[in-house]
């Protein structure tokens, strides 16, 4: 059976975005290539990104660019995995996407989600903390959690969690430029 992991980045405070949505201090720390290779490479576990109506355009877009971009980056690296990935939008009233090369699922999201675990494949991924993480988080749908602390603090945002979850640290991996990669299980 395969997993649905989770990859959201968190300040120390516990928000994964601002009010308006915007993460611009996941880069305040500044670059770290052997922290991005962690990510890259848990990526590499997966052949299916699941994404919210919200941030598809936006999330999806990017790693587009990122992935026909002509400089050899980690960003297109990255980006050229996203973009050979399966990629499904979960919208409840959305039945089209102006990012190409998307399927839409609109169903009843546990059902969903079980059927795409029993699939054939590698794992999937969801980034991400907007209300479609927030319900997969609810109903217990997600296998791993993948958070990566940022070293900074905005003092107010979108949390991550909106109700009590216990978690089991599996592991948790200090990327030089002060944050750190948590792995979760859930209890």
């Amino acid at each position: 059976m395969r997993k649905l992991k989770l990859q959201v980045h968190m300040t120390v405070d516990g928000f994964g975005a601002r009010k308006n949505g915007q993460n611009d201090w996941v880069f305040f720390s500044g670059p770290d290539e052997a922290g991005f290779q962690k990510l890259i490479n848990l990526a590499e576990t997966c052949d299916t990104v699941l994404v919210g109506h919200n941030m598809a355009p936006t999330f999806l877009g990017h790693w587009q660019n990122m992935a026909d971009s002509e400089q050899p980056t980690q960003q297109k690296t990255f980006g050229q995995v996203i973009s050979n990935m399966r990629k499904i939008v979960f919208s409840r009233n959305q039945n089209t996407s102006d990012v190409p090369n998307v399927e839409i699922e609109n169903g009843d999201l546990r059902k969903a989600i079980e059927a795409l675990k029993n699939e054939e494949g590698k794992d999937m991924i969801a980034y991400g903390c907007g209300e479609f993480v927030l319900a997969l988080i609810k109903q217990n749908l997600i296998d791993e959690y993948y958070i990566i602390v940022n070293p900074v603090v905005i003092g107010d945002g979108i949390s991550v969690f909106k109700e009590e979850k216990v978690l089991t640290l599996e592991s948790s991996d200090a990327f030089k430029n002060g944050k750190v990669l948590n792995k979760y299980l859930p209890v």
